[in-house]
């Protein structure tokens, strides 16, 4: 069954239980490429579906909008924020047009349901219609630019949560560690005891700071330009609509968001975002750090550092039996890499924008909201499956640390260096050891 419906274009059939109408279906036949639809980002779906329930409250209380309207409006728009309805969204993330077709994605498939809740038919767009009614007051840019944020803010708290989780896993390791001497490496060549306790508690104030940027990043963005229409001058939005909307979307929200300072800069300018993205490149550098750390130090076991030992999560290889891979940290730096390349496109974005409007914020905002998902699933994983099973091979450690290299140090400690660089030109590495040992024993 099919139904059509008509525009400046031509004619067009529709399926007859789609909520979309012939804009989003336009948008999808024309600017689909990557296999990735609004569906698959539910956050911002949900998050846009919040702005249009916002705008519609507004314009009522504006006069713009009667009572019958903005409430079935806001009712569609309850429905798609609890997540219904979502297969209807079926335009791709990263088209072209500055995110037109998200937008009127969302706008139909809210009027279409707002009909219905008043009587009427899918695609006959009476009484509420899709641009006068749901998008009253709003364009494209101020709409999707609010609820990429608000997507952002929502997704990036659970990361930040799970980031969190990780620091304190650390710290109980670094804790449990505390007593384990084992040598250091710097260049990778031997260097100085120390404690393992120490490695991992430089994981977890590192991982601390980058956590905090990263926070600082995201809360920047409870900064939006709702009621700037398209180039931040707010033409087609009543001055009584501005005055209130900010208000409805933090009582829908229950956020505490706030306009830019200047919203012709908003429209311009997403450095906002590329600043979140940025901070997520740089957390990534430093979980490839610790997750290549942790494959080192558990190398081997004979052959290689051997000092660590990661949990066991699975057969390693199908060659060779017994044979237990670091699958989990690899894993990490893989879904790094992978964060690493959308910042990529992220700050291509920003570089690209022109004039007055940056029409590719869309991509940003979906790249950025894919980074921090991958991140969370990730760092869980690490969490769990990883960091919270390690154990140390004690006497590894204990061999390692005696070991030539931390015995000179040991000795230059408390003989001096020019001793023991005279000890260095006489004596063999084996005597050199045995006064180290000696040392040790009478200590």
């Amino acid at each position: 069954m099919a139904r059509y419906e008509e525009d400046a274009f031509g004619r067009a059939e529709i399926p007859d239980d789609a909520l979309y109408g012939i804009q989003t279906l336009r948008s999808a036949e024309n600017m689909s490429f990557s296999g990735r639809t609004l569906r698959d980002y539910p956050a911002f779906v949900a998050a846009l579906a919040d702005v249009k329930r916002a705008a519609a409250r507004a314009n009522e209380r504006a006069g713009i909008l009667p009572r019958h309207l903005s409430q079935a409006i806001e009712q569609a728009c309850a429905e798609i924020g609890r997540g219904l309805h979502r297969e209807h969204f079926i335009v791709d993330a990263y088209h072209g047009g500055g995110s037109i077709g998200s937008n009127m994605n969302m706008n139909e498939v809210v009027a279409n349901l707002a009909n219905e809740k008043l009587g009427g038919n899918r695609g006959d767009y009476d009484p509420v219609s899709p641009s006068e009614h749901v998008n009253a007051s709003q364009s494209t840019s101020d709409a999707c630019h609010t609820a990429l944020r608000i997507a952002v803010l929502r997704v990036g708290a659970r990361l930040l949560a799970e980031l969190r989780r990780l620091g304190e896993a650390l710290d109980r390791k670094s804790a449990e560690l505390s007593a384990v001497t084992t040598i250091t490496r710097t260049c990778l060549q031997d260097g100085m005891q120390d404690t393992m306790g120490h490695l991992f508690d430089g994981y977890a104030q590192g991982l601390r700071r980058r956590t905090a940027a990263l926070e600082r990043a995201v809360e920047s963005l409870r900064l939006v330009n709702l009621g700037g229409t398209v180039i931040g001058s707010g033409v087609g939005a009543s001055r009584a609509y501005r005055e209130r909307v900010l208000d409805a979307l933090n009582e829908v929200t229950g956020m505490s968001l706030r306009h830019r300072d200047n919203l012709y800069d908003a429209s311009q300018n997403m450095d906002d975002l590329a600043a979140v993205s940025a901070e997520l490149r740089l957390l990534a550098g430093l979980l490839i750090k610790i997750a290549k750390d942790l494959r080192l130090l558990a190398s081997g076991p004979e052959a290689g550092f051997g000092e660590l030992r990661l949990p066991a999560v699975q057969a390693g290889s199908s060659f060779f039996p017994g044979k237990i891979n670091p699958v989990v940290p690899e894993t990490l730096i893989q879904c790094c890499f992978q964060v690493i390349g959308l910042d990529r496109s992220v700050q291509a974005s920003l570089e690209h924008g022109e004039l007055n409007l940056n029409v590719w914020e869309g991509l940003a905002g979906f790249n950025v909201i894919d980074a921090m998902n991958m991140l969370e699933r990730a760092a869980a994983l690490f969490t769990d499956k990883c960091v919270s099973g390690i154990e140390a091979d004690k006497e590894r450690c204990a061999a390692l640390s005696r070991s030539f290299i931390p015995a000179v140090t040991a000795l230059k400690e408390k003989y001096g260096y020019t001793q023991v660089s005279r000890w260095l030109k006489e004596e063999s590495k084996e005597t050199i050891l045995r006064r180290y040992e000696s040392e040790v024993e009478h200590a």
